[in-house]
């Protein structure tokens, strides 16, 4: 029997933590490859979650690679002191959604040359260039779709959301199941408290598929 669960992950691109989560999300997607609806939505992280310099920046690399245990450190090149936030990556990874890629490859294409490569994705022309490369899109159009207002009330609005659900930590989770069961996520790149929860809602939703085989849907 099928269940169907929403998976919601709402993420900055420059985000470490939410790097740090991305072998989780593929292993998880890959898990319940039948039985998740993935998406993820931007949401920026203002002044006040940014580094006040790039030395600030390597001693919490230094600190959540060990606690996560990379074999590599971040690299902190993209890190620019007179930006109050990463408006430009985020805007290109909505914006190539308009061009058809709503999987993960522009988003992560950014991600790594930030945090791997330490390219300076804070400048709109780098992040246009990294994410036409990626994906075989026009890097002219690209730019033009990214600079619409719309694009950018998008990722406002979405960022509001994340806002409403009262958490601060990103990466964020919002799992949502057919019968209308919810958990909501903050801050974890552990999955199994993910696993169990997805495993519950899916045991319940069979559940209720296997009653309505049998009895039918309740009486008017």
């Amino acid at each position: 029997m099928s269940a169907r669960i929403q998976f919601i992950y709402y993420l900055d691109v420059v985000s470490s933590w939410c790097f740090y989560a991305e072998p989780m999300i593929a292993r998880l997607k890959n898990r319940y490859a039948d039985d998740l609806e993935f998406s993820w939505k931007i949401t920026l992280i203002d002044e006040s979650g940014i580094p006040t310099s790039r030395e600030q920046e390597e001693w919490f690399y230094r600190r959540s690679g060990l606690m996560v245990r990379w074999s590599y450190m971040l690299n902190s090149g993209w890190y620019e002191h007179n930006l109050k936030e990463y408006l430009a990556p985020n805007l290109v990874a909505e914006a190539a959604k308009e061009f058809g890629i709503l999987d993960d490859r522009a988003r992560l294409a950014l991600a790594r040359a930030a945090m791997v490569d330490g390219e300076k994705v804070g400048r709109l022309d780098v992040s246009v260039n990294i994410v036409a490369n990626a994906v075989g899109i026009d890097s002219d159009e690209l730019k033009k779709v990214t600079g619409s207002p719309e694009i950018e009330k998008r990722v406002r609005a979405s960022t509001e959301e994340f806002h409403a659900l009262k958490v601060s930590q990103r990466p964020a989770f919002v799992l949502q199941s057919d019968i209308g069961d919810r958990a909501v996520f903050s801050g974890l790149i552990n999955e199994l408290p993910l696993v169990a929860t997805i495993d519950a809602m899916l045991a319940d939703s069979r559940a209720y598929q296997t009653h309505r085989a049998h009895f039918g849907n309740p009486p008017a």
